[in-house]
């Protein structure tokens, strides 16, 4: 089947066609650790577990890195030098608040290794909620701070190639106009960037640069919380230098298959990627890259002054089971921007309540289950509707369709749909409690439906109803069927 993918970079639809047939190495930017991801990050991120996901149905063997950020991100990230604070130690400080509050559980929050591990293992936890199929690989999922050597060693390259050069107060710039193409990702002329470049950078480093638009590889300064020895001084690397030394490390070549990101990773931080890689290697650094536009919510600009700013943890907190979420952030086209709807967290809770109802009338075996594709005419189509540039709403199209016409299902189609749930991840519950703070738990949901299922085995239907009108009143549907009684939390959507 060809696959067919819209290049960033060369601003048009392609034939997929990987270094090495039949293999896919992919590289996404992750998250950077010094805060909860919020729900548009995961937005990016699953996005890429779509592409992986297509990728393993259709056969393909995929070996994906997503970076963890703790090191190098300055809260003026917006900008190729990246100014501004150290981000790692406004997450110390939130975290350090939240300890007095008992909010947080980490022994020493001015520790910047201890605050990149606390979030870490939140995101950890949170993507695994969400089943990115990353999160199970923790080799896979590599710290900035453990890759730093890696990062020397390319910034040595560049500067042997005349891409990098140090300055008298032992910064390291990459020189943009060493390399002719940078602007070509973003559509950025390097003369637009030079007429507006510099105007938040320290007055010091920015008469040291050859260029106003350089940006930064590395910067000796023994202030800064994590710092590591360097042939140029104690100091700490760039942002951008540690996507492209862990890719090329973890992925074991110098041109990778495809490279992922949200759009605000356009520019600056793909221009740097493209320009410092293919600088240091005379190579294509990645043959495809894809961006997933920004999430919307309510059809305004996620922004906590807004109170429209929600986490995974937030989500779970409202009663939305994570598998719910997931749907909810993957179904939309990722070229377009995705507008984030209560609405539309009940309409994925439906749609998927109606797969898990079609599979539950067949019972399969454990060894039944298969993550390739299958001879089946429903995964023919829904494969080449997401073959075109990851079309999942066709894709999903395809699927409402055949559903439609079966009143019955047969062990195949439950086959087929077990199959087309390796993309859509959806079919099987979350393990996890979804309560609010405030409730019964899980456990004493379960204890409350099999004492109901009891009292009507009974014929005691005074204590049954009592029941049930408690748990309607904390927010729980009752399914009564002839061999048990099932609930399930509503969402607090308001």
């Amino acid at each position: 089947m060809q696959i067919k993918l819209y290049n960033t970079l060369t601003k048009r639809l392609e034939p997929f066609e990987p270094v090495t047939p039949g293999k896919v190495r992919m590289y996404n930017c992750g998250p950077t650790v010094y805060d909860f991801a919020h729900i548009g990050n995961f937005r990016s991120f699953l996005f890429a577990d779509l592409l992986r996901r297509m990728f393993e149905f259709l056969s393909y063997d995929v070996t994906q890195v997503m970076n963890l950020t703790d090191v190098g991100h300055m809260t003026e990230d917006d900008i190729a030098d990246g100014g501004g604070q150290d981000k790692m130690e406004l997450a110390g400080q939130r975290l350090k608040e939240a300890k007095k509050q008992g909010k947080a559980d980490v022994d020493n929050p001015d520790d910047p290794y201890q605050v990149a591990q606390f979030f870490i293992d939140a995101f950890i936890e949170d993507a695994k909620l969400l089943r990115l199929r990353v999160a199970d690989e923790p080799n896979h999922l590599p710290r900035a701070t453990n890759h730093v050597p890696a990062m020397i060693t390319l910034i040595e390259k560049l500067i042997a190639r005349d891409h990098a050069y140090v300055t008298d107060n032992g910064v390291v710039y990459f020189d943009v106009a060493s390399f002719p193409e940078y602007g070509k990702l973003s559509g950025n002329p390097l003369e637009q960037l030079i007429s507006g470049a510099g105007g938040r950078i320290e007055e010091g480093d920015q008469q040291q640069k050859r260029n106003p638009a350089d940006f930064l590889l590395w910067k000796a300064d023994n202030r800064h919380l994590m710092k590591w020895d360097s042939p140029w001084g104690t100091g700490y690397p760039g942002w951008h230098i540690e996507c492209s030394a862990m890719a090329m490390k973890l992925l074991k070549t110098e041109t990778i298959d495809i490279h992922t990101g949200g759009e605000d990773n356009l520019f600056p931080h793909h221009e740097c990627e493209i320009a410092q890689s293919s600088g240091a290697t005379g190579k294509t650094f990645s043959r495809y890259w894809m961006h997933a536009r920004f999430l919307q919510v309510e059809g305004e600009k996620m922004s906590k002054s807004k109170n429209n700013f929600f986490t995974v943890r937030d989500m779970l907190g409202r009663g939305v089971e994570p598998t719910v979420l997931r749907f909810e952030l993957l179904k939309a086209p990722y070229r377009q921007n995705a507008n984030f709807t209560f609405k539309g967290l009940t309409d994925s809770e439906r749609q998927i309540r109606r797969l898990r109802e079609f599979a539950g009338q067949v019972v399969l075996g454990d060894d039944e289950a298969s993550t390739k594709m299958g001879d089946t005419q429903v995964e023919a189509d829904f494969a080449t509707a997401l073959a075109d540039d990851l079309n999942i709403a066709g894709a999903l199209g395809a699927l409402n369709s055949w559903l439609n016409g079966i009143e019955s299902p047969t062990v195949d189609d439950v086959r087929a749909l077990r199959r087309i749930d390796h993309v859509l991840g959806v079919l099987d519950e979350s393990p996890v409690n979804t309560a609010p703070s405030k409730g019964p738990t899980d456990a004493e949901l379960d204890a409350k439906c099999a004492a109901m299922h009891e009292a009507r085995t009974n014929k005691d239907y005074a204590t049954s109803d009592a029941i049930r009108d408690e748990l309607t009143a904390a927010g729980v549907e009752i399914q009564i069927a002839r061999d048990g009684v099932t609930w399930r939390r509503k969402m607090k959507l308001d």
